[in-house]
């Protein structure tokens, strides 16, 4: 991989559903070698989420797909003493172990901390969690939406006459994953240096406050009261989403130059000097008046059309596409973000999956494989681990791997 920012990293994957797979795709992305290690004959539950329909692949679920590519599954029972020392040898060879288990599920498998340090005193130990691994919240279970709503993303999430609403997308989760990622990569560039390994403990519940932005600012910084404020945004006026001729387009004009700039687009130059919106304050306070105003021009006009001219002003503007839509439009597919695996549906037709973004010396980070199948590359890492074929075999009987 030419791009493998990672390679030679050794990544133990122990995480489900979606926040740790996620973390442990960006790393995989990178160039790491990831290994997967699941339960025999269940695994990861993400594998049968959303596989209900024609298409379903058994056990390869979307979202498992999308999130382990170019990773490696064994499959091994840690409750099992044979099952401990697979583990064992697997911390040892390994530079990361990432979970996403409720805090002390480990512990209690006869790996708390102390004893993977002791095992591999270099190793990068990062625990992703809802709550953290201490306080008074730590034990207990959470997904995305329960997150969502403990930060306050839900409450201020919807218009101001409704009733709060949680993101369309698992943005908690994401947040964890990213948090998880960027601090795995901090704590190994760390290591490259003198050697040591850490523990990381990443919170969901406090990753998603910090993403937060001026939602929790206002509130410890200026010491304003948060609200919703539906498609427009509460630190600036006009921004936000308007309605055209045949559908919605977001415009961004926060500077008085570009708020003049959007009425010469619009043909409004009057609207400058308008007691109401001449400075960013009065525009704020008077946003419902300058968004009637505004829309009235709009409506001459298609989105389309609006954004060609009211990006190529300088001013910010984007058309609100569906899902579809989006990982369809040129920009996106001139990046590569959208990659084929070599998987394919019942009916032949190719699977595709995103990659993160990030281009590295002018390349799109692509999997370099497909996800993996439940247990596929077991014997090859008990190989790598220095077992011999007659172990693997007995392993095998005793329904250990």
């Amino acid at each position: 991989m030419t791009n493998g920012l990672l390679h030679g990293v050794r990544v133990l994957d122990l995480t489900t559903i979606l926040a740790g797979p996620f973390a442990a795709y960006q790393l995989a992305l990178m160039g790491a070698d990831v290994i997967k290690v699941e339960i025999p004959g269940t695994g990861d539950l993400a594998r049968e989420l959303g596989s209900e329909g024609p298409q379903h692949i058994p056990m390869m679920g979307p979202s498992f797909i999308a999130q382990n590519c170019g990773k490696r599954s064994i499959a091994v029972d840690l409750k099992t003493a044979e099952g401990t020392e697979v583990f064992t040898r697997l911390i040892r060879d390994a530079d990361v172990l990432l979970e996403n288990m409720r805090p002390g599920v480990l512990a209690r498998l006869g790996f708390p901390y102390a004893r993977l340090h002791e095992i591999n005193e270099s190793l990068v130990y990062c625990a992703l969690s809802g709550f953290g691994q201490t306080g008074p919240m730590a034990g207990r279970p959470a997904y995305d939406q329960i997150i969502q709503g403990m930060a306050g993303m839900i409450d201020v999430t919807g218009f101001k006459e409704g009733t709060p609403i949680r993101a369309g997308f698992p943005i908690a989760d994401t947040l964890g994953g990213f948090a998880s990622a960027m601090a795995i990569c901090a704590a190994l560039s760390r290591r490259g240096r003198d050697g040591t390994g850490c523990f990381l403990d990443v919170s969901m519940l406090e990753t998603a406050l910090s993403a937060m932005g001026w939602a929790v600012s206002d509130h410890l910084i200026a010491d304003r009261e948060v609200g919703r404020n539906g498609n427009a945004n509460a630190t600036s006026s006009p921004s936000g989403m308007f309605r055209t001729a045949d559908g919605s387009l977001n415009i961004a004009a926060n500077t008085q130059q570009q708020f003049a700039a959007l009425c010469g687009v619009l043909g409004c130059p009057e609207l400058i000097d308008d007691e109401r919106f001449r400075t960013r304050g009065d525009r704020k306070v008077h946003r419902e008046a300058l968004t009637c105003e505004l829309e009235e021009r709009l409506a001459a006009r298609g989105a389309a059309e609006w954004e060609e001219l009211v990006a190529g002003a300088g001013i910010p503007a984007g058309r609100v596409f569906t899902v579809a839509q989006a990982v369809e439009q040129p920009q996106v597919r001139e990046r590569g973000l959208v990659h084929e695996v070599d998987l394919e549906r019942p009916d032949g037709t190719p699977i595709r999956v995103l990659g993160n973004g990030v281009h590295v010396d002018g390349q799109a980070l692509a999997p370099s494989s497909r996800s993996p199948w439940l247990g596929e590359h077991t014997e090859e890492i008990l190989v790598e681990l220095g077992y011999t074929g007659d172990e693997i075999a007995a392993l095998r009987d005793r329904n250990v791997v």
